[in-house]
């Protein structure tokens, strides 16, 4: 399952899990979720898209998509070196 097919519920038993590397996995796709769905919006923000007016400048989006990118690097560092497996995240 690629992370563009996939809700936060999808995470739910993961973060349940008494396993921390499903745990990890579960934070992982969390992120990456969240990281999508906000590049989408601010994409459609730039085609002039948007049903709502954003209250914080673009700049601060972009900061915090800047940031979500960063987490999303250090954590596929840590599971390289954890051994644990993500999977599909396109």
């Amino acid at each position: 399952m690629s992370v563009k097919s996939m809700g936060l519920t999808d995470t739910i038993k993961m973060m349940e899990s008494a396993d921390y590397k499903e745990r990890f996995k579960a934070e992982y796709y969390q992120l990456a979720i969240r990281a999508n769905k906000l590049a989408i919006m601010l994409e459609k923000w730039d085609q002039g898209g948007l049903s709502f007016t954003p209250t914080c400048p673009r700049s601060t989006y972009d900061l915090q998509l800047q940031g979500m990118y960063t987490y999303l690097a250090v954590l596929e560092a840590r599971a390289s070196m954890e051994g644990v497996i993500l999977g599909d995240v396109k």
